[in-house]
């Protein structure tokens, strides 16, 4: 086995696992948690294992989800190896806002929010207008302290939810960071010649275009549909190595 990569400081190179939108999916995360924790056995580098947000709405299994993720954290809790980080995306956010609301869900619920209000009664149709009851506040207050951006400045990474407004990075509104689909960041080709960008690749999900990631010039997407019948993908990226993929179905 090769010696592991190494950092011009002479530590090991962190290796990144980048998870794409769960919504719901509970079993495809965990097949994905096992052989990410797998790969990381057979490594033996540090790794970073990041959630890219949308761990709630459309999958039958929300609260599974979050326990899940929870329960990763918390195993990693004070690791000098691994380190878990979870993001958020505009459906957490789009849920802790109905859940702060007197009025009524709707534009979540329409918005898969229905099925994670019954993941949490206990199965199909059983939500009713106390949904936020059957709500455990230990998730609500997770969902509150999901960050909106991770970056590693020294690899010029960066870890986000929906993407960058590649103008006025890294200065603009989190609300981009949680719903943007302008072309301006899908068109990589495009993006100004500005020192903020200079050698950035951006990891995110929230469009799925494909039931394969995509992988471009200086972004990688890995929505693949996890909800909608396709896998649910992650990135590896290794230093000094191209990107790989793992998924699970």
């Amino acid at each position: 086995m090769p010696a592991p990569l190494k950092r011009q400081d002479g530590m090991p190179a962190t290796l990144y696992f980048a998870i794409g939108d769960v919504h719901g999916e509970s079993a495809k995360l965990a097949a994905l948690h096992d052989a990410i924790l797998d790969r990381i056995r057979f490594e033996k580098l540090p790794a970073r294992i990041v959630h890219l947000g949308d761990y709630v709405d459309r999958g039958p299994d929300t609260r599974g989800v979050i326990d899940r993720i929870m329960a990763l954290e918390e195993m990693f809790a004070g690791s000098d190896t691994i380190q878990v980080i979870s993001l958020m995306g505009n459906h957490e956010q789009m849920m802790l806002n109905a859940y702060d609301s007197t009025l009524d869900p709707g534009t979540w619920w329409s918005q898969g929010g229905a099925e994670a209000a019954d993941s949490y009664a206990g199965g199909k149709g059983r939500a009713g207008t106390d949904w936020r009851d059957h709500v455990p506040k230990a998730h609500v207050n997770w969902m509150r302290r999901l960050l909106p951006i991770y970056r590693d400045l020294a690899r010029k990474l960066v870890f986000v939810h929906a993407g960058i407004e590649p103008a006025s990075f890294p200065n603009e509104s989190e609300r981009t960071y949680l719903w943007t689909r302008s072309e301006r960041f899908f068109d990589d080709s495009a993006w100004p010649a500005r020192p903020e960008l200079a050698g950035l690749t951006v990891i995110h999900g929230h469009t799925p275009v494909d039931f394969r990631p995509e992988l471009k010039l200086r972004r990688i997407n890995v929505d693949t549909g996890a909800c909608f019948g396709g896998p649910l993908t992650a990135v590896i990226l290794k230093d000094g190595a191209e990107p790989q993929f793992i998924a699970a179905r």
